[in-house]
C-alpha cells in the first residue's frame, strides 16, 4: 500500500514545466533498505511484480527496470546474513555500489536499442538523491515501521532462524 501512495504522489502533476530536477527514487530506496534488514519482509515475487507495475505506470520499458532492481535486491537478499554484521556504512556502500550498477546498466540497454532518455543530469540528480536519501529512509523504516536487522541467533515465532 505504501509503494502505491509513492507512486500515486509522483504520478499527480504538480507543475506543466520540463523538469529542471529529479527526486530521489524513495521506492527503490525502501526496497533495499527492506531486503537488507528484513528480507522476508520483501518476497521476490512482490518486488518483481511492483517494479514492473512502476514500469508500466511510468511509461518506461516494460521489465528492464524491474529485472535490475530485482537482480539487485537479489544480490542484497543473497548478503543478508553478511550485512547483519557490517556496519552501517558499509551497507550503505554495498546498496550505493548496487545502485551505481543497475543505473548505468539501465541507460547502457537503453542506449544499445536506442530507446529516448531521460537527460543524463538527471539521471545522475536522481541515483545521487536515492543514496543521499537511504539513510533517511533506514530510520524511518526502524522507528516507523519496526524493521530491523535481526540479532545473530534471533528465532522467529515458529522457531526457525531467519
Amino acid at each position: 500500500m505504501l509503494a502505491f501512495i509513492i507512486m500515486a504522489i509522483h504520478l499527480v502533476p504538480l507543475d506543466q514545466r520540463p523538469a529542471t530536477w529529479a527526486p530521489p527514487d524513495i521506492l527503490l530506496a525502501m526496497t533495499c533498505v527492506w531486503v537488507a534488514r528484513r528480507p522476508d519482509y520483501a518476497p521476490v515475487y512482490i518486488v518483481a511484480a511492483l517494479f514492473f507495475a512502476t514500469d508500466l505506470f511510468f511509461q518506461r520499458p516494460p521489465g528492464l527496470w524491474a529485472a535490475l532492481v530485482v537482480l539487485l535486491t537479489e544480490a542484497i537478499r543473497r548478503r543478508h546474513l553478511d550485512m547483519r554484521s557490517m556496519p552501517f556504512l558499509a551497507e550503505w556502500g554495498f546498496v550505493t555500489l548496487g545502485l551505481v550498477l543497475i543505473t548505468l546498466a539501465n541507460r547502457l540497454v537503453l542506449a544499445i536499442v536506442l530507446t529516448p532518455q531521460a537527460p543524463l543530469g538527471l539521471t545522475m540528480m536522481q541515483l545521487g538523491g536515492t543514496i543521499l536519501i537511504y539513510p533517511v529512509v533506514v530510520v524511518a523504516a526502524h522507528f516507523l515501521f519496526g524493521v530491523v536487522r535481526p540479532a545473530p541467533g534471533d528465532m522467529r515465532k515458529i522457531g526457525q532462524r531467519p
